[in-house]
């Protein structure tokens, strides 16, 4: 995690319960001792605190007050994959005890080591500079983590059992779909034109892979010389699945410099930087280091996904603001951005390539 400038209080309406926290710390970590909790500010979906106890720093990792969607926000599975992961792929977190007494706080929470380092969201962090050279160093990292962590044995890692790869790209386009009408509170036409389109243009499965599904710049952690990635955060969506759906989530975030206003400000990174790879390259990029091939077709269709995919998450998000489950004021707008991303999507459909125009 940054340092202690990422940090604050706990959000209203997301305290933790610092009694009955402090007790089940004392049972699992030993001793007694008081503890602080602090929230890191960012993220839109489960909840992240730095827990300070005894000299020693902590992350804990809880689901969103008031959600819906359960299965998006299993603790206990995301706990599981990085105790099996972290051995094998340094970049994952070592995790620490799992709770799954609801007495203790209401739902299923975990800790995990803290990893200190610089992450890269939508403005760079006081006092850190990114010259030309160095954002092309930092795509290359992102990308090349990315094929690495595809390259994992899963099966000898004991993930062999964590999805059912056969039929995934037809099951997560069916399944995001399901989703949005779940939790539909907008007619919002172009969102099913672009689902449509999906269902009737999916390429085959390209083998199975473990995948982290939400791989991004504001996902990783670099050293303070911006030279190695030391952490990858946010495994809730991590799975084995077809690893050019993952490439395609993660190209559904690179917002580059000539993209539309508006997918500025929906940006999570800072993609649009001089020196930051296109999109074209970035999926080159992968295809070299993974050694999988991507035809401008296939392309597309994984980037229209990932865009596809955001657009849903999004609404997911607005549909706890707007049916009350969450006051947190940053999600008032964000029915805007799934037209946005679906308005791109349908662009890039359109023009057959993921190139900005």
């Amino acid at each position: 995690m940054t340092g202690s400038t990422d940090l604050r209080p706990p959000r209203a309406g997301e305290e933790l319960p610092v009694d009955t926290l402090g007790a089940w710390l004392d049972a699992e970590l030993g001793g007694h001792a008081p503890i602080e909790v602090l929230q890191f500010p960012g993220g839109h979906s489960n909840l992240t605190y730095l827990v300070r106890r005894a000299g020693a720093e902590y992350v804990l990792r809880r689901p969103p007050f008031g959600s819906k969607v359960k299965s998006a926000h299993d603790m206990g599975r995301e706990h599981t994959v990085l105790s099996a992961l972290a051995p094998v792929y340094d970049k994952a977190p070592r995790p620490i005890a799992l709770c799954r007494d609801e007495a203790v706080m209401g739902c299923t929470f975990y800790l995990m080591e803290r990893r200190e380092g610089v992450i890269l969201r939508k403005e760079l962090p006081p006092g850190v500079t990114v010259d030309a050279a160095t954002a092309r160093r930092l795509c290359e990292l992102l990308v090349d983590a990315l094929a690495e962590l595809h390259a994992v044995d899963f099966a000898a890692a004991g993930l062999g059992g964590l999805g059912k790869p056969e039929g995934y790209v037809r099951r997560q386009v069916e399944g995001w779909t399901e989703r949005y009408h779940g939790s539909k509170t907008d007619d919002l036409p172009v969102v099913l034109e672009v689902a449509r389109w999906l269902a009737a243009h999916l390429p085959a499965d390209s083998g199975p892979a473990l995948i982290h599904n939400d791989w991004k710049f504001d996902n990783v952690i670099f050293d303070p010389s911006l030279t190695r990635i030391v952490g990858v955060l946010d495994w809730e969506m991590s799975t084995v699945g077809d690893p050019l759906m993952d490439l395609g989530t993660s190209v559904g975030y690179w917002v580059e410099a000539t993209d539309d206003q508006v997918l500025h400000m929906l940006r999570f990174g800072l993609t649009h930087l001089p020196g930051m790879m296109s999109r074209l390259e970035v999926v080159d990029r992968y295809a070299r280091a993974s050694g999988r091939t991507l035809s401008p077709a296939d392309a597309v269709f994984y980037y229209a996904y990932g865009l596809f995919k955001t657009a849903v998450v999004a609404q997911q998000i607005y549909y706890r603001y707007a049916t009350g489950l969450t006051k947190d004021a940053r999600f008032a707008t964000f029915i805007h951005g799934v037209r946005a991303l679906c308005d791109q999507a349908q662009r890039a459909i359109t023009a057959g390539t993921v190139a900005a125009r």
